[in-house]
This record gives C-alpha cells, structure tokens and sequence, in this order.
C-alpha cells in the first residue's frame, strides 16, 4: 500500500471515529492538543495527507481509538488493550462439528473463501452413522444436533457465492479407510458407504468446495480455519483460539497456502480419489 492510499484510509476513518463520537473539529483540536488548522487539513484536505506521529499519537488517544486502526493497520479501532482482547480471544467450541459460532463466522465472510483443515474427516461430509458413531458419546451435544448443525453448513455450500478449501492429510483418509484410530469399531460397510457419499459431494460442489489431501510426514497442521481476510480460528479442542489481527490471518493463510502446494491430491481429482478409497475398504 503506498502513501496516499494509506492516507485515504487514515481520513475516511478519522471522519468515522469523529462522527461515532459526536465531536466537531474544533472539539477534537481541543481534545488533542492540536491546531484546528492542522485538524481541518485532515478532514476535509481534498488531498489526503498523514499526521505526523506525534499528532497521530493524540488524536488517537483523544478518541480513544487505535493509531494502528486509523492508519489501516489494524481491523479494531479499541485502544492498545482492548485490541489485544479482540484480537486474540478464546472461544467456548461445543463438542459438536459445526457449533453456532462456527456458523457466525461463516455467514460473515460469505463470498469470501474459506479455507479449512478439519480434526477428521471435513464434518460438512459425513453421514448421519458416522456423526453418530463420533459423537454417541459426547456430553454436550447430541449425535442428532451434530447432524442438524452440519446440515445447517452444507445448506451454506449451495449458494453460489460459497468458496470453501480443504486441506487434510491423506494419513486421515487411510486411517478412515482401515477403520483405525477414531473409527475402530466403525463397520466396513458404514465406512464404505461414507466415502461413496463424501466422493459424490465433492463432484456436486466442486469447485466451490475443493478438497486437497497433503502428507503429515512431510507437512504437519494443527486443525484450524482462514475466515476470508476477517479471521482465523485454531481448533484446541474444546475451545478456538481465534485471532482477528490481519498479521496472523495472513499468517496462516499462506500456511494453508503451503499445505495446498505440497498437496498429493488436488481438488479436481479428490472426488475420484475418494471414490478410490471406497473400493479399498473391507
């Protein structure tokens, strides 16, 4: 972003903080400590200019918002303290795959893409019995409210302005398939029948919704999702750690980036790779 792009957002923001606080000019020269001459330049300037730190420094202190966010640096306009509350916050995650929260921050990006690296298999794809085996014995949830919530996201998918992409590693698809770690007990037939349906739902959405499979062994991540530029949230396990800075969503942006690269599989093959899988189980 170069100058005068940075110093239209600094005025456009400026001219939102002002308002938001129901202060003239006068009023925010005062406040600030600043010339009403230098405080009109900024407002009103038909050519945006940037305030010189010192000046910065108090008109965000007298509005009690954050330099970083008048100069576009930030998306939370709290002072220094309440961005670091914002920016980084805990959340409760029901013991559900698609809880109210997740839901939240999906329709708010809508339009945006997603991208998303789930704990197991993608929880918007699979069948009532196998949310029903997963989550028979979860203590807040119900298997029958993981199926209505994942139903809920799935109805998300069908609207055109949907772009989701997934990233998992192909040791989660084989581990599926051989009925190991989260699945033992899971009969071959439901397994089956489970990637049959996953592999039919990635044709149907592709390419709003792509699946890419990566080796664990060469590349690890931790489950987490890239809401648009807004968001990312870490899946902890029984809450998200979610972050809101744009340094930290970039951050991770680019190191789901980096799992699509080194994916083995990439989203217009994943329908039928799945399809494959199916044919292996037994």
């Amino acid at each position: 972003m170069d100058k005068r792009e940075r110093a239209e957002i600094f005025k456009q923001r400026l001219t939102d903080a002002v308002d938001r606080a129901g202060w003239s000019q006068t009023r925010l020269a005062q406040s600030a400590g600043l010339d009403r001459s230098t405080v009109s330049q900024l407002l009103v300037a038909e050519e945006p200019r940037l305030p010189s730190g010192q000046a910065l420094a108090e008109i965000a202190a007298a509005l009690q918002v954050s330099s970083d966010w008048l100069l576009g640096l930030s998306n939370h306009r709290g002072a220094a303290s309440e961005i670091l509350e914002q920016a980084v916050q805990m959340t409760e995650a029901a013991r559900h795959p698609v809880d109210e929260q997740v839901q939240r921050w999906t329709a708010e990006v809508l339009g945006a893409k997603i991208r998303h690296v789930p704990a197991g298999l993608p929880d918007i794809f699979k069948t009532d019995d196998v949310h029903q085996f997963e989550y028979e014995t979860a203590v807040r949830r119900t298997p029958r409210q993981a199926i209505s919530d994942s139903e809920a996201q799935l109805a998300l998918l069908r609207r055109l302005d949907t772009d989701m992409e997934m990233a998992l590693p192909v040791q989660v698809m084989e581990s599926f398939v051989a009925g190991e770690w989260l699945w033992k007990g899971l009969p071959a037939d439901v397994r089956r029948r489970q990637l049959e349906a996953m592999a039919a739902a990635l044709e149907e959405f592709y390419p709003s919704a792509r699946l890419y499979a990566f080796d664990q062994r060469e590349l690890y991540s931790v489950p987490f999702s890239v809401y648009g530029q807004h968001r990312v949230a870490i899946y902890v396990g029984q809450r998200y750690l979610a972050f809101t800075a744009p340094h930290y969503v970039r951050l991770m942006a680019r190191h789901f980036d980096d799992l699509v690269r080194a994916a083995t599989v990439h989203g217009h093959e994943a329908a039928q790779w799945v399809a494959s899988l199916a044919r292996e189980v037994r």
